[in-house]
């Protein structure tokens, strides 16, 4: 791993976070994830969360087999499952010896001079805690953005401006960017120039696809922030990515 300290943001998507039916979180992915953002934590990083999962983990605890299309239902989903995903989150990182913070943000914080301050703010003061997680979500409950579309990809991006990370890792169920022959598109330096490759393909109980994921990376790298979209089914791609080794596609910072 590399000595150089960093900070990185990491966004878990719903699809690596629940189970293939859907409509309930994964224990066990959640355990191997936690415990490889506990690796990278001792070896001296610092990790912000960006998760996703509110709505998949809400639908079984309200007895539902597949997403609402509904607004408020959705927003309902999320209320409830929220808490479950931040207990399972707690109890797991706290088998490594450390805590959670949950933060729950809209754009409209981001956007506010005020609020983005604050945020900011929160998120230093948390991080000089060496035994705190941040876990951060869109305020799902009452915003919308995010549950419309990108399932958190565009927060994270803006998360990792807001936090002047050195990385950001886009974990999903895909290895990454593929071409036209279903190959991985290891690096990419002109986002606009493989923006056709991306596909608009969601799954039912998630909001994001390959093209929110390029467009959070295009944001990133505006700011001189490399990105990693990959695998979160793939063992050790945290590390691997905090290391600098060839994992996923690579958007290279414009710096």
């Amino acid at each position: 791993m590399s000595d150089k300290r960093k900070r990185i943001v990491i966004k878990f998507g719903t699809g690596i976070l629940t189970k293939s039916s859907g409509n309930a979180l994964n224990p066990r992915q959640l355990r191997r994830l936690t415990g490889e953002v506990a690796d990278v934590v001792r070896a001296g990083h610092q990790c912000l969360l960006v998760s996703s999962g509110a709505v998949g983990a809400g639908l079984r605890l309200m007895g539902l087999s597949e997403r609402p299309n509904d607004l408020p239902s959705i927003q309902a989903c999320a209320a409830i499952g929220q808490s479950r995903l931040m207990q399972l989150y707690e109890t797991l990182f706290q088998r490594h010896g450390f805590h959670v913070a949950q933060l729950l943000l809209s754009h409209q914080d981001i956007d506010s001079r005020t609020r983005y301050q604050n945020a900011r703010n929160t998120l230093e003061r948390l991080l000089r805690f060496r035994n705190v997680v941040p876990i951060i979500n869109e305020n799902d409950s009452v915003a919308v953005e995010e549950l419309r579309l990108g399932d958190n990809d565009r927060l994270s991006a803006e998360v990792a401006i807001l936090a002047q990370a050195d990385l950001l890792l886009i974990l999903t169920s895909v290895e990454g960017l593929l071409d036209e022959k279903n190959r991985l598109v290891a690096k990419v330096t002109d986002i606009d120039a493989v923006a056709h490759l991306a596909s608009e393909t969601i799954g039912i109980y998630s909001r994001g696809g390959m093209v929110t994921k390029l467009q959070a990376a295009k944001l990133a790298f505006q700011a001189g922030i490399p990105s990693v979209i990959g695998s979160g089914f793939e063992p050790g791609i945290i590390s691997a990515a905090v290391a600098g080794k060839a994992v996923g596609t690579q958007v290279l910072a414009n710096t």
